[in-house]
């Protein structure tokens, strides 16, 4: 049985219809699993154990009597802690809302449900999904399954650390810097961004009825591309409210061979450096892919200013994130930003201007980012596929400390912490679909993931690459132990 337990959901699911496991066998290895090996990881924090034996239970009278619950029919999964799952409690870390119980289901989880899986329970993030790391003062630290010293990444770390360490089937994470696709390459899984707006946020949320937030998506994580592909159209659609008059139509991938297609390869930049490890590993995927016979170029770029992009970037992602600051909060950084010089476009300036800007800046800072996505929508006329990092280095060693006093060691040099998010934010600024594959370890064993990027609603195009792509190298690996 113990080899089931790293499959992808999409097998676990033929397993369970063809009766060579039961729903309730495979739900029991999980939770097995959990119980004997999640102690030094910490992934799954809240359990609804009980009630997925229920529904296992109810699963197998259902294919029993001949019926289908759905694609993932029987399958066990878990889901991260920041979504509602009713009766369960819903905090993002916060102390302030220790005590946050969900009233009912959020949109994703009935999708789920609706297609068949059901859930073991829900896994760990850091402080309002706010960091490359997953810990918080409700749940405390989580560890990477190929390191517990080092973190899983964040904010889906607790997502992306069960997939690996074997305690699910499938997961699901959200993603406004990296925090679908940064976990994914700590760990070794894969992890895919959408589309801005193709999958609804409702039921990702601490209070109900909360508009989706600028640059924020919903997003799956998994074992396999195939399993991303299907963990998309089953999230993917507009909520109730819209289905009245629109309809999603993702296109399917448009081609069937790595020949097929025109790549750019974009392994660092001086603006955010990256270990030279990572960036050989960009430089591999060409090679493997001009073998494959595909088009490669490996200084093809956007048309844009690159340092001007990212602090568009980080303009529109401190306006979100700042959105619930307290009016005292607001007062000391208005002193702030009054003492800036207007040459200063530091990221710590770029940040405070960002929190207590005017509606009217932001629509001019929104018309800048319009400018870039037309620069993508032209450099995507060219080129199929970006291959590029998502972080500067493998899962670093886990860093409490208060923000301002963390650095990233970049082969041997101190990079600033937030300086990476030049690799994650350029691409969630313009709205674009990334996929994060795994390529294989480091020299230190731990897991490389890389981003495959394309056109907006292309993110079937990105799947089905990183498919491919890991058939020739990488694809997941189970981390020693598990």
């Amino acid at each position: 049985m113990t080899e089931l337990a790293h499959q992808t959901a999409l097998e676990l699911a033929a397993k369970v219809r063809n009766r060579e496991v039961s729903s309730v066998e495979l739900t029991e290895l999980y939770i097995d699993r959990i119980e004997r090996l999640d102690g030094d990881i910490n992934a799954v924090v809240v359990r609804t154990f009980d009630d997925a034996l229920t529904r296992a239970r109810e699963a197998d009278v259902a294919l029993a009597r001949g019926a289908s619950l759905g694609p993932l029919h029987g399958v066990p999964m878990t889901i991260k802690e920041s979504y509602a799952i009713g009766g369960t409690r819903t905090t993002w870390g916060n102390e302030l809302f220790r005590d946050n119980v969900a009233r009912a289901d959020g949109l994703a989880v009935q999708r789920f449900r609706a297609a068949g899986a059901h859930f073991l329970g829900k896994t760990n993030v850091p402080v309002d999904l706010a960091d490359f790391q997953s810990f918080n003062p409700i749940y405390g630290t989580t560890g990477n399954p190929w390191n517990v010293e080092r973190t899983p990444g964040g904010s889906s770390g607790g997502s992306a650390a069960a997939l690996a360490a074997g305690f699910t089937a499938l997961e699901a994470g959200s993603d406004i810097g990296g925090s679908i696709r940064n976990p994914a390459h700590f760990c070794g899984v894969f992890g895919h961004k959408p589309t801005y707006a193709v999958i609804p946020m409702s039921g990702h949320e601490l209070v109900e009825g909360i508009p989706d937030a600028d640059l924020a998506v919903c997003g799956p994580l998994a074992r396999g591309a195939d399993d991303l592909h299907l963990a998309l159209d089953i999230m993917a659609g507009p909520a109730p409210r819209e289905a009245l008059a629109w309809r999603l139509d993702l296109p399917a991938a448009d081609f069937e061979r790595l020949a097929d297609l025109r790549v750019a390869l974009w392994p660092t930049d001086p603006l955010a450096p990256v270990a030279e490890e990572i960036a050989e590993r960009v430089a591999l995927i060409g090679e493997v892919l001009e073998r494959a016979g595909a088009t490669v170029s490996r200084d093809a770029r956007p048309d844009f200013d690159l340092a001007a992009a990212d602090r568009n970037y980080q303009t529109l992602l401190n306006a979100v994130m700042t959105g619930a600051m307290t009016a005292e909060a607001e007062a000391r950084m208005l002193k702030v930003v009054d003492g800036l010089t207007p040459d200063d476009v530091s990221r710590d300036a770029v940040s405070a201007r960002a929190s207590v800007m005017r509606h009217r800046e932001w629509i001019r800072t929104n018309t800048r980012r319009e400018k870039l996505r037309h620069a993508w929508a032209r450099f995507f006329e060219d080129w199929d596929i970006l291959v590029c990092p998502q972080m500067a280095t493998t899962a670093f060693p886990h860093d409490h400390r208060p923000f301002g006093e963390r650095t990233i060691d970049v082969d041997g040099v101190a990079q600033p912490y937030f300086q990476q998010l030049l690799w994650a934010g350029m691409v969630v600024n313009a709205y674009l679909p990334s996929t994060v594959f795994p390529t294989g370890p480091s020299k230190d064993g731990l897991p490389i993931g890389l981003q495959a990027v394309s056109a907006p609603y292309r993110d079937h195009r990105t799947i089905a690459f990183a498919g491919q792509i890991c058939a020739e190298v990488g694809g997941f690996v189970p981390p020693p132990g598990y």
